[in-house]
């Protein structure tokens, strides 16, 4: 004879995963085999304890005329691995691109996972320059984002004597964090990354700069 106390249900334990979408400028508008080689090394990096974090990593390119879905969010170094293995830079700067086809990639996820939270990591100078009126357009982007409530972190990447401040901006529309590296590493984006997504799992994201 089964009784009650003979049943037993499966319980999942854990707390929530992440979701680190990084978006990234491709342009020739600053030194963009450095940006990506650093960019690539911080996602292998984050996808090392992905899983056992139950997090998962992305990335999108924006360059040209337009944006792509470099990584698709994903648990699997192998995955990321060979789809990094060569990204093409160069061109214009179609920030508001980038910012809309990452915009896109969250909304899907959202409707596959609910309960993940998506953390947006923008590697950028803050510059526009692809499109009709791109610095507006941008701005439009990033204030889409600010309403849908997305944790963000901008890497300012603006070298020079000269500084427009313009990834400072950027972050201000977004809602979210900025942070000036002059010399970019894969362990400092890792490492940044890491300490924002800690942040914001406790409720208490706080401006780096």
């Amino acid at each position: 004879m089964v009784r009650r106390d003979d049943l037993r249900q499966a319980t999942r334990e854990g707390r929530e995963g992440n979701l680190v979408l990084f978006v990234v400028d491709a342009s020739g508008s600053m030194a963009a085999r450095q940006r990506m080689s650093a960019v690539k090394g911080a996602v292998l990096s984050l996808l090392l304890d992905a899983y056992q974090r139950r997090d998962k990593v992305g990335l999108v390119t924006f360059r040209g005329v337009g944006a792509e879905v470099a990584l698709p969010p994903t648990s699997s170094v192998d995955a990321a691995a060979v789809r990094l293995e060569s990204l093409p830079t160069g061109g214009r700067t179609p920030l508001a691109a980038g910012l809309l086809r990452a915009h896109e990639v969250l909304r899907v996820e959202r409707m596959r996972d609910p309960a993940r939270r998506p953390l947006v990591v923008v590697v950028t100078d803050g510059r526009a320059t692809g499109g009709v009126e791109p610095v507006a357009q941008a701005g439009r982007a990033a204030r889409l984002f600010a309403a849908e409530g997305h944790a963000s972190v901008v890497v300012d990447c603006e070298s020079g004597p000269v500084r427009l401040g313009l990834a400072g901006q950027l972050a201000g529309e977004l809602g979210g964090t900025a942070v000036t590296l002059d010399d970019l590493r894969a362990d400092s984006i890792a490492g940044l990354v890491h300490d924002v997504r800690e942040s914001y799992g406790s409720g208490s994201v706080r401006r780096v700069a």
